[in-house]
């Protein structure tokens, strides 16, 4: 039986996410608090992780552990850094991976984002689940969605010259400060995950400006993918 479950940084994320749930019941745990219900018919764990990696990770490893979760997508906002992805659309997955973790000094073969010791740089997402958001981005923004990669990192980016250098170390099409983290711990547990993103700023010297005011209309059109992937999960 399939188990989603979903997680979003910040409360905008997931607030629309939880008011949709059924039969719900919360339980705390590393500080988090996990809604535990139904969620368009299927079974579901809802939760605010908190910002950046740490706490994604975390997060990841408790719904795998204490929640027995069969996939999981990441839910949220992102900074464009595609020329064509505007405020609104939306960012699929086709892989994760860290714009901040370099350790090419210890060895010249490593780039940037390259974990020592792991057989994958950028974390992989699941066909299956990558093929149902695409579905349920068309039906909630048509035609404003992309599939690509996500870059990671604890910073938020509001500067052209980083966003410029995490395009080139990365060909990233957007970057937040969660998802390759989630992509990570899913991966290394075996457990499918997708990141669906709604960009909510350029990731530029604009970023600043345009993130009060368009966070909140990405995050619940980018909720409304979730929910409709949670549709689509239950009639397949």
């Amino acid at each position: 039986m399939m188990k989603l479950g979903i997680i979003g940084a910040m409360s905008v994320e997931v607030e629309t996410i939880k008011r949709q749930m059924q039969d719900v019941s919360v339980s705390a745990y590393a500080g988090m608090e996990f809604y535990c219900g139904i969620l368009e018919g299927l079974n579901a764990v809802v939760v605010q992780c908190g910002v950046g990696k740490v706490n994604a990770a975390l997060c990841v490893q408790i719904l795998c552990d204490r929640f027995c979760v069969t996939h999981i997508v990441n839910t949220g906002v992102a900074g464009s850094l595609l020329a064509e992805l505007d405020i609104g659309d939306f960012v699929i997955s086709k892989d994760a991976v860290y714009h901040d973790f370099d350790c090419h000094v210890l060895n010249d073969n490593y780039v940037v984002g390259q974990v020592p010791g792991l057989s994958v740089r950028a974390f992989p997402a699941d066909d299956f689940l990558i093929a149902v958001a695409n579905v349920a981005a068309e039906k909630v923004h048509p035609g404003h969605f992309r599939v690509g990669t996500v870059a990671s990192g604890d910073q938020f980016i509001c500067d052209k010259r980083i966003k410029d250098k995490i395009v080139a170390d990365t060909g990233a099409i957007c970057t937040e400060m969660e998802g390759a983290a989630i992509a990570h711990a899913a991966w290394r547990n075996g457990v499918p995950f997708v990141v669906i993103r709604a960009i909510s700023d350029k990731a530029d010297d604009s970023a600043e400006m345009d993130y009060p005011t368009f966070e909140a209309i990405a995050a619940k059109r980018c909720a409304a993918v979730t929910q409709t992937l949670a549709q689509l999960m239950v009639s397949k």
